[in-house]
């Protein structure tokens, strides 16, 4: 193959990649998969797929094409029935870890992203006024708006479950250690340090959740049923108006990668502001590998980024984040990332940990 065709066999591929996508999960949102599951005698025939699905015998065959295909689903020419192939070796686990990602996709990213060059222009993530009339960043918007909230929030839940344990464990924290859990959203992270760290003879552990005071009573009330208000607190405040001190750790998890280097380093000199000489940072962010050609994630995360939650921002390499934090008056103490080699291949994020001690100035 040319050059010439290799280019444009990959245009063709980037062309076809969104109508792959919602046939694929069309399948599955229609039932077809879950009938295709379900069987145990052999095959299903079109008809008897598109009666359980309530849909049309030809539009079921129409959207079996694909799945038949990329080996998905086998199709039996003789009996004219479909059976399950591919998809039969994925478990629930698997399907749990997938499916969440493909329906954030398609009702947080798919719409706006048709604003994406627009809202790279204005530098506002457009696609959040033109469909929602909402002036402001995704994050924002899906607390006004369920199901943005319950597509994004479902993702987010199966991302934190698979990543935060892997945080906690490198976690490294000293007796009587006092953290503030910076932009701790609702407490789940202090209450997760908390029961990680608590529990290994760490003496009075105390966390501080850390966000915008709207956050305080969802917060509190998630401290008091898991029976952690002892050792878990918050207070309220905005980390670009300053940080309360008194703290020996800032934990920064999944934030940073919302904004570009300037309000990265507003962030790491507030932090800074805060800590007494010793005090630590320790951060989890998504990543992008050194060499990007490796990267998943550079598929994603800018189209994401920019054209449908903050309009800026995006991961950096891990070695970007380490000039950043000594350039803000930290010695870097550890930076390592998540090895791939170890994650299921449908993962997109890979994360790293970035920690730094503040130093005598």
């Amino acid at each position: 193959m040319s050059s010439q065709d290799a280019v444009l066999t990959k245009f063709r591929e980037y062309t076809l990649g969104p109508l792959r996508f919602m046939n694929l999960l069309s399948c599955f949102e229609l039932g077809i998969v879950d009938s295709l599951r379900e069987d145990t005698g052999g095959g299903l025939t079109a008809g008897r797929i598109a009666e359980k699905a309530g849909v049309t015998p030809a539009a079921a065959e129409q959207l079996l094409h694909l799945l038949v295909k990329e080996d998905f689903v086998s199709f039996d020419e003789s009996a004219s029935t479909y059976a399950l192939d591919g998809l039969r070796d994925l478990t629930g686990e698997d399907l749990a870890r997938v499916i969440p990602w493909m329906n954030m996709v398609k009702e947080v990213c798919l719409r706006q992203l048709y604003h994406l060059s627009d809202s790279v222009r204005t530098g506002s993530v457009v696609g959040l006024k033109e469909l929602f009339d909402f002036d402001g960043n995704f994050y924002e918007a899906s607390t006004r708006y369920p199901e943005l909230q319950a597509s994004w929030g479902s993702m987010m839940d199966q991302v934190t479950d698979f990543i935060d344990p892997w945080f906690y464990d490198q976690l490294d924290v000293g007796k009587d250690t006092k953290i503030l859990d910076l932009a701790g959203n609702t407490g789940l992270g202090a209450i997760l340090a908390y029961r990680h760290k608590g529990a290994q003879g760490t003496g009075n552990l105390q966390v501080t959740c850390f966000d915008f005071p709207e956050k305080e009573a969802e917060a509190r009330e998630n401290f008091r049923k898991h029976g952690v208000e002892e050792h878990c607190s918050f207070v309220g405040g905005d980390v670009f108006q300053g940080l309360p001190k008194g703290y020996d750790t800032v934990m920064i998890k999944h934030f940073l990668d919302m904004f570009d280097q300037e309000n990265v380093y507003r962030i790491f000199q507030s932090v800074h502001d805060a800590l007494e000489v010793g005090g630590q940072v320790q951060v989890l962010v998504p990543i992008y590998p050194e060499d990007v050609k490796a990267s998943n994630a550079v598929d994603f995360f800018p189209a994401y980024m920019l054209g449908c939650t903050m309009a800026q921002g995006g991961p950096q390499k891990i070695s970007t984040y380490e000039q950043w934090m000594e350039a803000c008056g930290f010695k870097v103490t550890k930076a390592i990332s998540q090895d791939i080699s170890t994650m299921p291949p449908d993962v997109i994020p890979v994360h790293g940990i970035i920690c730094g001690t503040k130093m005598a100035s």
